[in-house]
């Protein structure tokens, strides 16, 4: 019976050995190229993305760091023989009967016929012989190609025909993928908010757990892709160049889903979780560093798998901010306190410069009084609104206002009504419960006195120039609402009828005051 024993656990022992799937071993070449041909303009993000992308890679998707390569700023005769290199030593895993996956990403300038590397070409067919031909069992190759524009830089992603955009059922363990960032008849396009292209912003993104639709901890090839097409459909969709269609082309065998990355590897890992109903950006250290991932407000994935450290937050809702500074511990799962943050609104962030908002803008209206233009007279009180345009440096406000005041004597009564228009600019310090505003103002109006008296005495009607000076406190009450309070310092020149007929110009020192409410867009 023993030797029964013996000779069953023998069998299942090799029978296991058999049947149990065999290791991948998983190679990642990554290729970033700021500088194209010669008649290309310089990248400034092709480089930075290629390093996210190797980053994320080696994180959290099962390379050796043996196996991955990273070349920036590298020519054409590089990367081939590089990219031979790696199929030579994929070859020697085959014939050892291990299985090897081959993932190359390329960011920089291109166009129809192959990729500009720093005044050199690699003919784009040959990329695809090369991975094509790979002896790895699954290949995937990520292009995101460009060239320069300005503000949101244009990427030329004329680089393989656009392709349907719906992945078929199950993804497969074996085959070739090829995923571009844009269309063959589009532009792919770079961001300065986010200090990257938008596809490959999206693509890591994904892999760092946004894509996670299905919430195994795994991030498969179809999930990240899926993600990657529809945010970067979305976000481009808002800029000058238009709407941007990432594409691909397979040719896959087998069943299963194809896993690029894993949310919970590596000793130095940490996940973190962030509240819905916001977007949200993550920057390494503090707001000045790079983007490192985004999860947006209708994504059902949450958590990001990051290596552990200090991070920025950075919370978008539809008329404020919220910002801060989390730690993550290593093998620590943390979720963001919306409480822990600092709430900005966007008035006060379009007066910080920031590239989340360069401008805000809205109206404002209030109860006005101002000094009367003759003795004896009350204050001039009336209503007073207009709308204001927030910038880095300054506020532009036009505003539109009246008021009445009124004099009498034993001899008549008299009203006194000012229509006006005035323009200001200012510049507007941001204190922590209030902002102060000092800047100056030029402003005309119609005067208008009426008389009521037993003789004759027609109203008497001129114009009036007031420039001044002007200083204002505010204070946010939220939702893009805020009160506020302002002074005018104005000169007003007018004329002045006298009973004989004649005239004067007068100008008369005098102080404005206006109390009232706010909103910003």
């Amino acid at each position: 019976m023993s030797r029964i024993a013996c000779v069953l656990l023998a069998l299942a022992t090799l029978l296991c050995a058999r049947t149990a799937p065999a290791e991948v071993v998983r190679y990642a070449l990554v290729i970033g190229n700021d500088q194209g041909a010669s008649g290309d303009a310089p990248l400034r993000f092709a480089q930075a993305d290629a390093r996210k992308v190797f980053a994320v890679l080696r994180e959290l998707g099962e390379f050796h760091p043996e196996n991955m390569l990273l070349l920036e700023g590298r020519g054409a005769e590089d990367v081939q023989r590089v990219l031979i290199s790696l199929n030579a030593r994929i070859r020697a895993e085959a014939s050892a009967g291990r299985d090897a996956m081959l993932f190359v990403y390329y960011s920089g300038h291109a166009d129809a016929e192959g990729l500009h590397l720093g005044g050199t070409a690699l003919e784009l067919a040959l990329v695809e012989r090369l991975v094509q031909g790979s002896p790895a069992a699954f290949r995937v190759l990520v292009l995101d190609a460009c060239r320069s524009g300005a503000l949101t830089r244009v990427k030329g992603g004329h680089v393989v025909p656009p392709f349907a955009v719906t992945l078929p059922g199950p993804s497969a363990s074996e085959g070739v993928a090829f995923l571009t960032s844009s269309a063959a008849n589009e532009d792919a396009q770079e961001s300065d908010a986010l200090s990257g292209s938008f596809f490959t912003h999206y693509l890591v993104s994904g892999l760092r757990g946004a894509a996670d639709h299905d919430r195994d901890g795994a991030v498969s090839l179809e999930e990240v892709y899926t993600y990657a097409y529809q945010h970067t459909l979305r976000a481009s969709s808002q800029t000058l160049y238009g709407a941007q269609h990432p594409t691909f082309r397979l040719d896959l065998k087998g069943h299963g889903a194809v896993p690029l990355t894993w949310l919970w590897r590596g000793t130095r890992s940490a996940r973190l979780s962030l509240p819905e109903d916001h977007d949200f950006l993550l920057f390494s250290q503090s707001e000045l560093g790079p983007v490192i991932a985004e999860v947006g407000q209708r994504d059902v994935a949450r958590t990001l798998a990051l290596d552990a450290g200090r991070y920025f937050v950075r919370g978008r809702a539809a008329d404020h901010l919220l910002e801060g500074v989390v730690d993550v511990a290593p093998g620590e799962e943390q979720r963001v306190d919306l409480t822990q943050l600092e709430r900005v609104e966007y008035a006060r962030l379009a007066r910080k410069g920031g590239t989340e908002r360069v401008r805000a803008h809205g109206p404002w209206l209030g109860y006005q009084a101002r000094t009367p233009l003759w003795s004896g007279a009350d204050l001039c009180q009336g209503i007073r609104g207009g709308y204001a345009l927030d910038l880095a440096v300054l506020t532009l406000s036009a505003g539109a206002g009246f008021c009445r005041s009124g004099f009498e004597n034993r001899l008549l009564s008299a009203h006194a009504d000012e229509t006006s228009l005035d323009l200001s600019a200012a510049h507007v310090f941001d204190l922590p419960v209030v902002s102060v505003a000092l800047g100056a103002t030029l402003g005309a109006g119609w005067l208008r006195q009426s008389f009521e008296t037993r003789g004759r005495a027609p109203p008497r009607n001129g114009w009036v120039l007031f420039p001044g000076v002007l200083a204002s406190l505010s204070t946010e009450l939220g939702a893009g609402f805020s009160i506020f309070a302002e002074g005018i310092g104005r000169l007003s020149v007018f004329r002045q009828q006298r009973a004989d007929g004649s005239e004067d110009t007068l100008a008369d020192p005098g102080l404005q005051l206006t109390f009232g409410a706010s909103k910003r867009f």
